[in-house]
């Protein structure tokens, strides 16, 4: 993205080049670094370019600073002191994929440097925060293996850590800034309020506050208050400032104040507003770093400057590009699926999940091509300063990929229960025990997986019997023209003896051993012995390996849910073959 329009965008100012004049604050920043750590980071010599990768010239021309942490340390994060971070969702719905990638990079991050992850509930918006919706946020962030050292279920020094909870700090230290002068109250009504946009629109000026009570004298305020006119809070924006930050993700990003104005940091109702609560907690909870989605950048400037009015040194900011739909969208609902919760419900598993998320944005670099990582994997390997910069795109196409990979590589004493419950819960099986068939349907199903209920469909079409459709289509007429009845008879002729469920009771091998006698008495082998009976017993011409598939269904024991399965038993199909093959033209030796 240009400079320009990444300024556009933001709100604030993105340098293209870094220069010598910078190397000052570099040292200072930085003075553990060689002096040609900060030449490379600093210049366009050629020098320093032969030993950087392409992508590090990129980021060097965006950050001097990032540049020298990324050569100062072999994953990109340069750390000092404690880690410190927090995952802080508004318990107003479900969570966001997006939210979900923002929890699991902060978890990565602490995990990586030994630190401590935080969770902590803005629930300020009291008319949409429910309790349900912290509850599930909860549950759905333990699904996907994410743990927190404090919050407000396991506790921790320094809550609460509910933001509704907290009110009373927020009071303490709003009345510190009205102490301090550098907050005021104010007593405009809405209607006052209204009409000053009004103006600032009609001059083409920002809509920033322009009241009278930053100027009020003490008494004004007094009689104001005396006469019981409410009032909110505002905090007293500098004038001609610019404030700079090093966000870890994005580079150096600079705000003039002269956009901002005074704004409100505690309502007439009492009710603190967020970037208050946020710089606040953040500051009090001791946050060492600040990782979140780039929709918060605008928000920084007035936390960094209620960090300094309140004597708080500012964490470090990285602000991570959003999830994009297909389109290039800001991914929504209009999409489909856009929480954790309802993938989860789709059949997704959790470590698909977590895979496929911190892949939206972040890759290990050094030309790796690298796609499937464990939790453990992730946090070796994850590093702030391999966090792109450009929008990701939730390709659900490729989540389902790597959700079969994971599903099919799950060891058998994992998948087979999960399967029997899943199965059972759904209807198909009356019960989730792991019996001979239960066991033998996972075999038969496993490598055409890519997302739980797949699996009903192919345990389904097991169970299934459906000959007429099978022999009605073209795909099939070369074999039934190759004196399908043939092979037919000779399946029916093997369960009218009791051989065939003889073969069947022994096993793959039995039966195995039967057909090959089959092909032999009747000249048959490979394709044109196997397709034709595949059809007889099966119904079905395409399937898994036939011996494996007969033998499982000849386990059956009463286990399925026939009606809701579509469960067709071997006395049942052998009579639907009997009047199939009557209905045909009966091999040649037979009819002779």
């Amino acid at each position: 993205m240009a400079a320009h329009a990444l300024q556009s965008r933001l709100g604030c100012q993105v340098p293209r080049m870094c220069s010598a004049m910078q190397l000052p604050r570099l040292h200072a920043a930085h003075p553990r670094l060689s002096s040609s750590v900060q030449t490379a980071a600093v210049g366009r010599a050629e020098q320093s370019r032969k030993s950087l990768s392409r992508m590090q010239v990129r980021q060097l021309r965006c950050c001097p600073v990032a540049m020298a942490q990324k050569a100062a340390s072999n994953d990109g994060d340069v750390v000092t002191g404690k880690v410190r971070v927090r995952f802080a969702p508004s318990p107003t719905g479900a969570l966001h994929v997006g939210g979900a990638r923002t929890a699991l990079y902060n978890w990565l991050f602490a995990r990586r440097h030994g630190g401590k992850m935080i969770l902590r509930i803005e629930d300020t918006d009291l008319a949409r925060s429910t309790k349900q919706s912290e509850v599930n946020l909860l549950e759905e962030l333990k699904w996907l293996g994410i743990d927190w050292d404090e919050g407000p279920d396991v506790g921790g020094d320094k809550g609460p850590y509910r933001q509704s909870e907290r009110n009373a700090l927020y009071k303490e230290y709003a009345d510190k800034l009205v102490k301090d002068g550098v907050a005021y109250p104010c007593f405009c009504t809405d209607e006052e309020l209204d009409e000053m946009k009004r103006i600032a629109a009609s001059k083409n000026q920002a809509p920033i506050y322009r009241g009278k009570w930053g100027r009020a004298t003490a008494e004004e305020v007094q009689e104001a208050k005396d006469a019981g006119i409410p009032y909110c809070y505002r905090f007293r924006s500098p004038k001609d400032q610019e404030v700079t930050i090093n966000d870890a993700v994005r580079g150096e990003v600079t705000w003039n104040t002269n956009t901002l104005g005074d704004f409100v940091i505690l309502r007439s109702n009492g009710q603190p507003v967020y970037n208050f609560c946020v710089a606040v907690d953040d500051a009090t909870m001791e946050i060492s770093h600040v990782l979140r989605a780039e929709e918060h950048l605008p928000n920084t400037l007035r936390q960094v400057l209620l960090y300094k009015a309140l004597g708080f040194k500012p964490p470090t900011f990285g602000h991570m590009s959003l999830i994009l739909a297909p389109d290039k969208s800001k991914l929504s609902k209009r999409h489909g699926a856009t929480s954790v919760g309802e993938f989860r419900d789709e059949g997704y598993l959790p470590d698909a999940m977590t895979n496929f998320l911190a892949l939206l944005g972040w890759n290990e670099g050094d030309g790796s091509q690298r796609e499937m990582y464990s939790l453990d994997e992730l946090v070796q390997a994850f590093s702030l300063g391999r966090i792109t910069k450009s929008g990701a795109v939730f390709d659900k196409t490729k989540l389902s990929w790597m959700n079969g990979q994971y599903l099919r590589s799950r060891p058998d004493e994992e998948l087979i229960p999960q399967l029997a419950g899943h199965w059972a819960q759904c209807g198909l099986l009356k019960s989730a025990d792991q019996t001979p068939f239960v066991v033998a349907a996972v075999a038969a199903a496993k490598n055409s997986l890519e997302l739980l209920p797949d699996a009903d469909k192919e345990l389904k079409e097991y169970l299934a019997y459906p000959l007429e459709a099978t022999m009605a289509s073209p795909e099939v007429a070369d074999v039934v023209s190759d004196d399908f009845p043939q092979v037919a008879n000779a399946a029916l002729q093997a369960y009218e003896s009791g051989k065939l469920q003889e073969a069947l009771e022994s096993g793959a091998d039995g039966f195995k051993k039967w057909l090959k006698a089959v092909g032999k008495e009747q000249g048959r082998k490979g394709k044109r012995l196997f397709m034709p009976m595949r059809i007889a017993l099966t119904g079905n011409f395409h399937g898994p390996d036939l011996p494996a598939l007969v033998s499982m269904l000849m386990s059956e024991n009463g286990e399925v849910n026939a009606e809701a399965a579509g469960y067709v038993p071997l006395a049942q199909r052998m009579e639907q073959l009997k009047a199939k093959v009557a209905t045909m033209p009966q091999p040649a030796e037979a009819a002779a």
